[in-house]
């Protein structure tokens, strides 16, 4: 007689299209045999942060994940005091102080849960001295911590972190079980769905974007430069770089508004030092998500390009931005295959840009104007 699946906490139900580490996960949670940490790898977009948090949720949630409670919005926000996402503070991988400043928070008592959670995005760039301070922690973790590391391979990391934790795989879903898990999750067709995954990344990410408004307002622009490129000078390039990351921006006022109201809570039990630290934390966290903004907005691009790539090559298949087909078209009728390519290209140094934390507004006008340029328009100054 086969064992009956454990009950999956409602938090983890947003890994319905990972269903192994889904149950993974819920097993270990409602069994209370969760490890002390956790290294999720897989590519980009197969749901690993969407994951962590999850997990996460479960671990600081007094109901164990419910999804929907002040806690588990806390962490969906990133704004719990006790659930720290950290990304690697320079271009070439984390930076010492970052890890010991996590191994002297971890050295805490929790603030509001009974747990607390880190989650290291990008933990493949854990390396030298900063790698070797995290491995002490993680060989002897303080009593209620939970390390979530979120690696695009194991290949580069330190064999002894990497042998501490409890290594979970992601892969990326197929996008017709991605457009599926999308449309089951929210009342989108399956033209909105396409678009969605193929601005967001993964299933989750492309439900919480087409429950954004602003999130997709700013594709709608980046479509709409896309077609006015042919017309623009280097002015026009300029304001419609500006007025993308502005646009990038408005959702970041909730996020802002709720860490100010979250520190405000707290600010009485903290002392003058970790009060700098918890506002360090938070000017992170807004720079991490503009960037992570940022990388949804180009994604908008290299999906419009793909698509006039698909028109220049006559290739008989349904294009993804199926409500800009005229657009495509468009820009399709005024290229060729090469011009796509060199135009896609712009896409990926504009994507490498801003993972070396160049500006957000330069490298938005270099993408434009190389694309405008790779598809042989020719510039008109004033």
């Amino acid at each position: 007689m086969s064992t009956p699946a454990a009950p999956v906490p409602a938090a983890l139900g947003a890994l319905a299209d990972q269903p192994r580490v889904r149950d993974l996960l819920a097993g270990a949670v409602t069994e209370g045999r969760l490890s002390h940490a956790y290294l999720f790898v897989g590519p980009p977009g197969s749901g690993k942060h969407e994951a962590a948090e999850a997990l996460a949720q479960c671990v600081v949630c007094p109901s164990g994940g419910d999804g929907t409670c002040d806690e588990c919005r806390r962490v969906a926000h990133r704004t719990h005091a006790d659930v720290r996402w950290l990304e690697p503070g320079s271009a070439s991988g984390y930076l010492v102080s970052q890890v010991r400043e996590l191994i002297d928070d971890a050295g805490l008592a929790p603030m509001r849960a009974q747990a607390k959670v880190y989650v290291l995005e990008r933990a493949d760039l854990l390396r030298g001295t900063a790698a070797n301070a995290l491995l002490k922690t993680i060989e002897e973790p303080p009593a209620g911590t939970l390390f979530i590391l979120c690696a695009r391979s194991v290949a580069p990391m330190l064999p002894t972190i990497v042998s501490r934790c409890q290594q979970v795989s992601f892969s990326v879903t197929s996008p017709g079980a991605g457009v599926r898990a999308i449309t089951r999750a929210c009342a989108a067709s399956e033209e909105e769905a396409r678009v969605a995954l193929a601005v967001a990344g993964s299933p989750a990410r492309a439900v919480d974007y087409l429950r954004s408004t602003s999130r997709q307002q700013v594709r709608r622009l980046m479509v709409d430069t896309l077609d006015s490129l042919a017309r623009a000078d280097a002015w026009d390039v300029l304001l419609a770089a500006r007025e993308i990351v502005a646009a990038v921006a408005v959702p970041l006022k909730d996020v802002q508004e709720a860490q100010e109201a979250a520190l405000k809570e707290t600010q009485d039990f903290l002392t003058a030092s970790a009060l700098r630290q918890v506002a360090d934390a938070n000017k992170r966290e807004l720079t991490a998500r503009e960037r992570s903004g940022m990388m949804e907005a180009l994604a908008a691009v290299r999906s419009l390009l793909r698509d006039v790539l698909v028109r220049c090559e006559g290739v008989p298949q349904p294009i993804v931005n199926g409500d800009a087909a005229a657009v495509v078209d468009r820009l399709a009728a005024r290229g060729d295959t090469r011009a796509a390519l060199r135009a896609l290209d712009a896409v990926q140094i504009a994507e490498d840009s801003l993972a070396r934390n160049v500006s957000p507004q330069l490298t938005v006008e270099v993408m434009l104007l190389s694309i405008k340029e790779a598809l042989e328009w020719h510039p008109s100054f004033r």
